[in-house]
């Protein structure tokens, strides 16, 4: 059933267990993620709600380009677009919504191409996955990038640590600098590293609270992102304070783009599990 949040239709879903989420047409987003009766996304209070611009927080999707990789708007469109429902189909402790996006005149003001993307979110107890499926539904083919840029929420940045990204290969966009990852991840200041993901999932500490993160092998990185205090107080959609209660880990196709000739697709996910 679709309801209001801060002025915008929604899409709540409900596992058996009382864990619920909450999904925006406005970018097909997650926007709220309760497990076990703790809220495991981050949401900007001062998040932009006026069906145009991108949502600080939650789950937004980027595509076809992830960040200022190429010369459309930064993170794609996908995500400043409003999504039509597909279905939204329960049972057996498992709740699936399935939303779709495809080309159309507002599409096309920054990219020519046909497309269809399918984004589902399944609920079920203590876990969330999100999938997202394109498929190439014209006669010309295209490349493209994507990332599910997930904020998770943490009580204190300073004290969470993100583990099994050890041996790694790791890109520092801060220092621009390349290595290899040394042991579990800890916070101080601002972080962004792309890191080719790792085989097993890894696991965020928050305190007493863990959470795990998987994504499917299509999505060959992981991008790990927090703004620090310097950069966070010039985001004008974050509150001075809001990098010490959050962190990106997104499972991203982003050093490689996504080849599909036309009629062909492509499917990559993120799990989280409570």
């Amino acid at each position: 059933m679709v309801e209001t949040f801060r002025g915008q239709p929604c899409i709540r879903l409900h596992a058996g267990n009382g864990d619920t989420a909450l999904v925006a047409l406005h970018g097909a987003q997650v926007l709220s993620w309760v497990a076990a009766g703790r809220e495991r996304l981050y949401l900007s209070p001062k998040a932009v709600f006026d069906g145009q611009a991108a949502i600080r927080g939650g789950i937004p999707l980027c595509f076809p380009q992830f960040n200022q990789r190429g010369p459309l708007p930064k993170h794609g469109f996908a995500r400043n677009l409003a999504w039509r429902t597909d279905s939204a189909q329960a049972g057996e402790g498992v709740t699936r919504l399935s939303l779709h996006l495809t080309d159309d005149e507002r599409s096309r003001v920054w990219w020519p191409q046909a497309f269809a993307v399918r984004l589902d979110v399944v609920l079920s107890e203590g876990q969330l996955q999100v999938e997202c499926a394109v498929r190439n539904t014209g006669a010309v083919a295209w490349d493209f990038t994507i990332a599910l840029h997930s904020y998770l929420h943490v009580d204190d940045i300073a004290q969470a640590r993100l583990q099994g990204l050890d041996g790694c290969a790791r890109w520092d966009a801060v220092a621009d600098v390349r290595s290899v990852q040394q042991g579990p991840i800890g916070f101080a200041g601002e972080y962004d590293s792309v890191f080719a993901s790792a085989s097993a999932p890894l696991q965020l500490h928050d305190g007493t609270h863990r959470l795990e993160v998987a994504q499917s092998p299509t999505m060959g990185q992981t991008v790990v992102w927090n703004p620090g205090a310097a950069l966070c107080a010039r985001l004008a959609d974050m509150p001075p304070e809001g990098h010490a209660h959050m962190l990106c880990v997104e499972a991203a196709q982003i050093d490689t783009p996504v080849h599909l000739a036309p009629g062909a697709s492509w499917t990559g996910w993120q799990r989280l599990r409570a």
